[in-house]
């Protein structure tokens, strides 16, 4: 038995849609009593950290209708159905900015909202980049600015509160962690 844990009752899907489902589960608690838990399902994601052969850390400014603002985050995107983590990292790479990489090594894997969402993203670092032939090929629904940023910029947009999204802070702190490492 895992500690402090819920057992479904029952559940009840209210919404299927093309990134999330939304479902409500009663649940028995610990104690004996009952609760409702409203979880959203979703397949997964991946994040790259990507650093130019110059030392600039790539990163990708786009609108997020959730906080109606745009953010400034690392490359990222959504798992397809079957699909590897790594195919998915190299292939967002590719088509948000218009890099390949020679290597991914991965670094964490972690939930993003615990409380309400099974969403995990699978955090990779690229290695040996270079520019694709054909560029960046973004979604029709997808606009991205692409940034080439130093150390010390990225870590001001995280103060500035233009880096907001916990992947691309931990991102900051895991290459300046690795930096100090290597000096």
């Amino acid at each position: 038995m895992k500690k402090f844990e819920e057992k479904t009752i029952q559940s009840n899907r209210l919404y299927e849609g093309k990134v999330i489902n939304l479902k409500i589960d009663d649940v028995s608690l610990p104690n004996g009593g009952m609760s409702k838990r409203e979880l959203i399902e979703h397949p997964g994601a991946v994040a790259i950290i990507a650093i130019t052969p110059d030392n600039k850390i790539i990163l990708v400014e786009q609108y997020r209708k959730a906080l109606e603002r745009s953010l400034i985050e690392i490359p990222a995107g959504k798992l397809e159905p079957g699909e590897a983590p790594e195919t998915t990292a190299m292939r967002e790479l590719e088509e948000e900015t218009g890099y390949t990489a020679e290597k991914l090594t991965k670094i964490q894997t972690f939930a993003t909202s615990p409380g309400f969402a099974d969403e995990v993203v699978h955090l990779f670092a690229a290695e040996g980049l270079s520019k694709a032939t054909n560029g960046a090929v973004l979604d029709a629904d997808e606009f991205v600015e692409l940034m080439e940023v130093t150390l010390a910029e990225a870590e001001q947009m995280v103060k500035d509160e233009r880096i907001y999204d916990a992947k691309t802070a931990f991102a900051i702190l895991w290459i300046k962690h690795q930096l100090s490492i290597e000096n």
